[in-house]
């Protein structure tokens, strides 16, 4: 395992969706989706390329989780609709969108930990991908499957991770511009989750 560099990296986010979000029952959701846009307005400043796919979003009308598209406008236009595969691995549009970022070390979260993150993960890693799984920008239904779903990444090689971790990792320095940067964002956060209020809906 090597270090986690922002140049080597690519952000994958499956299925922040609205109706999706509310299956979190281990942690809150609102919670899982300020960490999710604490990340996606990270790798924005450390530009690390991005790519989102969602399940059945038209015709379960499902839509993409509020508070992203505007963050990263050509994210949220290029992400990939899946039809019902439920594996995004096995979706060759998602594969292509994964394989132009040309970066061989994915963080991944979930709106499921124990669903979405859980087969993308594992199956990416099976491809030769270094994988990393953002716990907490997502969640499970149950405890128990949570903690199945931990331990499966875990003996499978993924490196399970939090918002905060990943991203002190990857930015290395707080006195460097960007890491001032990160600080910044990852302090907004802390100040939401702990301040208890404010969560967007």
């Amino acid at each position: 395992m090597s270090d986690l560099k922002a140049q080597d990296s690519a952000l994958i986010l499956i299925d922040h969706q609205v109706i999706s979000m509310g299956f979190i029952k281990t942690q809150s959701p609102d919670v899982a989706k300020l960490n999710s846009i604490t990340l996606v307005k990270a790798a924005k400043v450390l530009d690390i390329p991005n790519v989102w796919t969602s399940s059945t979003e038209d015709d379960n009308q499902d839509w993409w989780m509020p508070g992203l598209e505007e963050i990263n406008p050509e994210a949220y236009a290029n992400r990939i609709k899946r039809t019902g595969i439920i594996d995004s691995w096995d979706d060759p549009n998602f594969v292509r969108a994964v394989e132009a970022t040309g970066r061989q070390t994915l963080i991944m979260a979930g709106t499921t930990n124990d669903g979405c993150l859980i087969y993308t993960a594992l199956s990416a890693k099976r491809a030769g991908y270094e994988v990393y799984a953002v716990l907490d920008a997502g969640g499970s239904v149950f405890q128990a499957s949570e903690e199945a779903a931990r331990l499966r990444m875990m003996q499978a090689g993924v490196i399970l991770t939090t918002t905060a971790a990943v991203l002190g990792e990857l930015a290395k320095d707080w006195a460097t511009p960007h890491g001032q940067q990160i600080r910044q964002i990852l302090a907004d956060n802390f100040k939401t989750v702990l301040g208890g209020f404010g969560l967007a809906k």
